[in-house]
């Protein structure tokens, strides 16, 4: 009988002593945050405290890329690991059709691990309270708070939001997205203190429009830019209030420094729970910065020596900053120029948990990058954008240093139907995209085109 007990208790603390090795994941995905909005990326203007410390301390990524030029598809690229060429959506759409329910998609990855996962702010694929695959809790997500729609995400004033699939009322005048950091903070919390392994994704509206910023920020950075308080930001997000705002261009750097309060709470709230060394924080981007509803990505340099922004498939619109503070495993102050994108954090996170990468993935594991071992990291042969809206069908290929961009323009009020002509860079020597050599180099052109072609059969 006594062996008997002993055996139950040599198991029992074994589980529990391999869920604590399990690295806890928290992803943290602001919305149109240009490549050039933080200051450990080059930003002047204000400064970004807490999440530059994640960089000193943990690795910065120089050369990532987000899964599209704007948010639905972005975040479909991110949650299946498909690349823009197999993924079910390249644009915007008031009607997403939702994920395929027999892929295994990121947050049920997590879940076949043994992790608790949690999602908590802006979804943007379908309706949250939907019974179908739009329901982030039909895609491995134990909890979610945030916004119904994509739309209803662009005021920070709503009059609802949506618990685990049913809408709940929100007192007016409150400032939403302090709601949901707090339960994101809540889960970080309670799975922090029992030593389970989670899996967080905080999808934050911030810095989309509307430019809605907390008060005491915001004034802070209207007295510093006086110069635009005739500047009226002007939203919507119907049917849900959105209220027009004063200086808008004061209220940018108050949601990008309000959410970078935010990332450091969240860093001590691991240290206090001891946990922080098993701990993976992953700060990025959905895609290059926007400009609206007042904002002025000029005068706060948001792209940095990046050419073009939300909606482009230039290097403003899809490179993306990456952070990745991991204490016990990254090695501090690290940089790397590895090319990645979105689709690679699936078969990072298969290979962080020790699981095969789902069959649909198209990415490559950058784990080896992150614990140093740079020699078995494999590199993509390429890396492909495909971006589609009313206006034309923009698609993008990386080969190494180099990069082509195709754009076949539909007819509109601006253009008649026609593809333009085909344009490359040495990003090694144009990072701005500013020296066209395509006729110098057909070889390359020829191989770019091919792919492009081949990926459309």
């Amino acid at each position: 009988m006594k062996n008997r007990i002993l055996v139950i208790a040599i198991a029992i603390f074994s589980l529990i002593a391999n869920a604590q090795e399990k690295p806890n994941v928290i992803y943290i995905l602001a919305d149109d945050l240009g490549y050039g909005d933080l200051s450990c990326y080059g930003q002047t203007k204000f400064k970004t405290p807490n999440i530059d410390k994640l960089a000193k301390k943990g690795m910065k990524f120089t050369d990532h890329y987000s899964g599209n030029a704007v948010c639905s598809p972005s975040r479909a690229v991110l949650m299946t690991g498909q690349n823009p060429a197999h993924v079910y959506i390249t644009g915007n759409s008031k009607a997403e059709p939702g994920m395929d329910l027999a892929m295994t998609n990121l947050p049920e990855l997590f879940k076949n691990a043994g992790y608790t996962t949690g999602a908590y702010g802006k979804w943007g694929l379908g309706d949250t309270t939907s019974k179908d695959n739009r329901n982030p809790l039909n895609q491995g997500f134990d909890e979610f708070y945030g916004w119904k729609t994509q739309v209803t995400a662009h005021t920070y004033y709503p009059s609802k939001m949506v618990h685990n699939g049913k809408e709940v009322p929100v007192e007016k005048g409150t400032y939403v997205h302090d709601i949901i950091m707090d339960h994101a903070f809540d889960f970080i919390k309670e799975n922090a203190k029992k030593k389970q392994p989670f899996f967080c994704y905080i999808p934050t509206a911030i810095p989309h429009a509307a430019m809605h910023a907390p008060k005491k920020l915001h004034d802070k950075w209207r007295k510093k830019l006086p110069q635009f308080e005739n500047v009226i930001g002007e939203y919507y997000a119907d049917p849900e209030p959105t209220p027009d705002v004063i200086n808008p261009v004061a209220a940018f750097p108050a949601m990008v420094q309000h959410l970078d309060a935010q990332v450091g709470k969240i860093v001590k709230m691991l240290k206090k729970y001891n946990v922080d060394n098993n701990t993976l924080i992953i700060f990025t981007s959905d895609n290059g910065a926007h400009h609206e509803g007042g904002h002025d990505p000029k005068f706060w340099n948001s792209n940095g020596d990046l050419k073009g922004g939300k909606r482009d498939v230039y290097e403003g619109g899809i490179r993306a900053p990456m952070i990745a503070y991991w204490p016990s495993k990254i090695k501090p102050g690290s940089v790397t120029d590895l090319p990645s994108a979105f689709w690679d954090v699936m078969p990072t996170m298969a290979d962080l948990t020790k699981q095969n990468t789902p069959s649909q993935s198209d990415g490559v594991s950058f784990l080896p990058t992150l614990l140093g071992n740079n020699k078995e990291q494999k590199i993509a042969d390429y890396l492909y954008w495909k971006f589609t809206n009313w206006e034309a069908t923009k698609e993008a290929v990386r080969i190494g240093n180099y990069k082509g961009i195709s754009i076949h323009y539909n007819k509109s009020n601006k253009h008649k139907e026609h593809t333009a002509p085909f344009e490359l860079y040495d990003l090694s020597k144009d990072l701005g995209e500013e020296k066209n050599i395509a006729t110098q180099n057909a070889e390359m052109v020829a191989r770019m085109k091919n792919i492009i072609t081949s990926l459309k059969n």
